[in-house]
């Protein structure tokens, strides 16, 4: 789990946080009403990268949730994503169109955020662990 305060910029790593319902991750930059309140990313896509020889860590591709073992661009939009105990998820966005090169982009040498990264509305908030489990409802 990660966040930042700051639009384009790396996340930081934290063991917990409260998720909003219909804003997002609390104190994160993109904590707001709209269709990309939190950013997923997997670890696979991660790897991809890493495999380039890039010295990249979770959160530097500005994702909320670094996940492993599901093929998030597969996921349809309206897909729900029960994380934890309470929290649920709509993915409301496959990957995004990146206009500009961020900092991200030129901190790391490469983004696959826009290729391979989701986004989702917060439909019930609660607070997330890091480990806890995310399950794709149908």
């Amino acid at each position: 789990m990660n966040r930042s305060h700051k639009k384009g910029e790396k996340k930081s790593n934290i063991d917990c946080g409260l998720f909003l319902e219909n804003l997002g991750l609390e104190n994160d930059a993109h904590a707001e009403p709209g269709i990309r309140q939190v950013s997923l990313l997997a670890r696979e896509s991660i790897e991809k990268i890493r495999d380039k020889g890039l010295d990249v860590q979770y959160g530097d591709f500005a994702e909320n949730l670094t996940t492993q073992g599901i093929d998030l661009p597969s996921l349809p939009v309206g897909a729900k994503l029960k994380v934890g105990e309470k929290v649920l998820l709509e993915v409301s966005q496959i990957g995004k169109i990146c206009h500009n090169r961020c900092n991200i982009f030129y901190t790391v040498g490469d983004c696959v955020m826009p290729r391979e990264g989701i986004f989702a509305k917060v439909i019930t908030g609660g607070e997330i662990k890091i480990l806890d489990e995310i399950t794709v409802i149908d």
